[in-house]
C-alpha cells in the first residue's frame, strides 16, 4: 500500500542529489531514470527548476505505468497545477512513467523498432499520441548481453563447450539434454527451446495452440517458464499428452536455461510485443537460431532466412496467430534439414556482436549532445 511512498522517496532523494550534489563534491551532470520506478525524477527537477542537469527516461517496457490513485498527489508533494493533460495526470490517476516521459530531456527504449512502436496506438499503451508529440526526442538503443556468462566455448555449465568453429561438439549438448528430459535421444529430430515468462506479452498461448502439431513434424519441444498460470497448466496438460516429445519445467532455473540454449537446435519467441529481448542473443550466441515475431527488438537483432540472404540468423513470422507460428517454424526445420544452410545460420548468429560495446559507444553519443554547452560532464 506505500509503493507510491517508497519510489516516490527514492526519486525524491535522487533529484536532491543531482540539485544539490553530496558533500565528498559529486554531482551530476545527467540523471539516467530507468522505467516508473525513477519518473519522478525529471518532474521533481523541473518543479524545482533545475537548468543545470540532464535527464534521460528509458523505458524499457510501456506496460509498467506506475499507477496509483490522485489521493497520493500530497503525500508525493505534486504540484497542483502538474495534475493535468500535460503534466502527470493519467485517465484521472498518476503515472509515474508519464511524469518522466513528459518531463525528461530525452526518452530511450531498448531497441530502434520499438523506439518507434512505442508512438503508435498500440504499442504505446495509452501514451502513444504523447511519444509521438516528443518523437524527436526519442532514441532508441539496443541492449546488449554479458558475453563472459553467456559463451559457449567457456561456459562451465555445459557437457560439451563450443565454438563457431567447432559447431560439431554442440550435438553433444542436445543429446544430454534429451536423456535428461527423458525424450528419445537422437539427431534425426529437432529439438525447440523456450525459456520464458509465460505472459500474454510473450504469446506462447500461441506455441500452446499449436504444440500438438509441432510435434507431429516431427519436432521435440522444451519449455522452462512460469507466469500467468492458466498458461503454466495448458502446459503441463499439453506435455503430459506428449511425455516423448514436450517436456515442461515450471519455474526458473539458471542452468537449465545455460543448456536449453546450448541443447536445442532452434529456439522460439512468438513475442507480440518485445521491446529488446536477450533470450535470441543468448540463442544467436549459442548457434540455437532463433525463431521470432517481428516486432521491437526481435526484428532488430534477428534477419530472416530465405534462400538468397547470406546472412540470414534466424526466422522472422509477421503476425501473432498460431498458424504463423506454425508456418515459421516449420520453415525452420525445412533448413534445419539441409546441414550446410544450417551450419551457415548458425555461424552468421554466432559471429554476431551482441555485447555491449556499440550500445555503450551510442549512450556516450547521447549522453554528449546532451551536456553539449554544460561543460565536463560530472563524476
Amino acid at each position: 500500500a506505500d509503493t507510491h511512498v517508497r519510489f516516490g522517496l527514492f526519486c525524491k532523494i535522487a533529484a536532491n542529489i543531482a540539485q544539490s550534489g553530496l558533500a565528498d563534491g559529486f554531482r551530476p551532470a545527467i540523471v539516467h531514470c530507468n522505467d516508473w520506478i525513477a519518473g519522478l525524477v525529471p518532474a521533481y527537477l523541473r518543479w524545482a527548476g533545475v537548468t543545470t542537469v540532464r535527464t534521460i527516461m528509458t523505458v524499457h517496457n510501456m506496460a509498467h505505468q506506475g499507477i496509483f490513485s490522485r489521493d497520493v498527489l500530497p503525500a508525493l508533494a505534486i504540484p497542483p497545477d502538474a495534475f493535468g493533460m500535460h503534466g502527470v495526470e493519467y485517465y484521472g490517476n498518476l503515472s509515474f512513467l508519464k511524469a518522466g516521459i513528459v518531463y525528461a530531456d530525452r526518452i530511450a527504449t531498448v531497441s530502434p523498432r520499438y523506439a518507434m512502436e512505442i508512438q503508435t496506438p498500440e504499442g504505446g499503451q495509452g501514451m502513444g499520441g504523447l511519444l509521438q508529440a516528443r518523437s524527436k526526442d526519442i532514441v532508441g538503443i539496443l541492449n546488449g548481453i554479458d558475453t563472459d556468462l553467456w559463451n559457449p566455448s567457456t561456459d562451465h555449465v555445459l557437457t560439451q563447450t563450443y565454438s563457431v568453429e567447432s559447431l560439431d561438439q554442440k550435438s553433444a549438448n542436445k543429446r544430454a539434454l534429451q536423456e535428461m528430459l527423458g525424450f528419445s535421444v537422437t539427431d534425426d529430430l529437432p529439438l525447440i527451446g523456450v525459456v520464458s515468462r509465460l505472459a500474454h506479452q510473450k504469446g506462447l498461448d500461441l506455441l500452446a495452440e499449436i504444440a500438438s502439431q509441432v510435434v507431429q513434424l516431427p519436432a521435440q519441444i522444451v519449455l522452462l517458464g512460469a507466469g500467468d498460470k492458466a498458461l503454466e497448466a495448458a502446459f503441463s496438460q499439453i506435455a503430459q499428452h506428449h511425455p516423448e516429445r514436450i517436456a515442461v519445467h515450471i519455474g526458473f532455473d539458471e542452468r537449465l536455461a545455460h543448456w536449453i540454449e546450448a541443447g536445442a537446435d532452434m529456439f522460439a519467441m512468438p513475442s507480440r510485443f518485445e521491446p529488446c529481448g536477450l533470450n535470441q542473443l543468448y540463442s544467436l550466441r549459442y548457434g540455437t537460431p532463433p525463431i521470432v515475431r517481428a516486432t521491437g527488438g526481435l526484428v532488430d537483432t534477428v534477419i530472416d532466412y530465405d534462400d538468397a540472404n547470406g546472412d540470414a540468423t534466424g526466422f522472422v513470422f509477421q503476425d501473432a496467430t498460431g498458424a504463423a507460428l506454425l508456418s515459421a517454424i516449420k520453415r525452420a526445420v525445412t533448413v534445419w534439414r539441409d546441414r550446410n544452410a544450417w551450419r551457415t545460420l548458425q555461424r552468421n548468429g554466432m559471429r554476431r556482436d551482441s555485447s555491449w560495446e556499440a550500445s555503450a559507444k551510442q549512450y556516450v553519443r547521447l549522453y554528449e549532445e546532451l551536456t553539449e554547452g554544460l561543460g565536463a560532464i560530472g563524476g
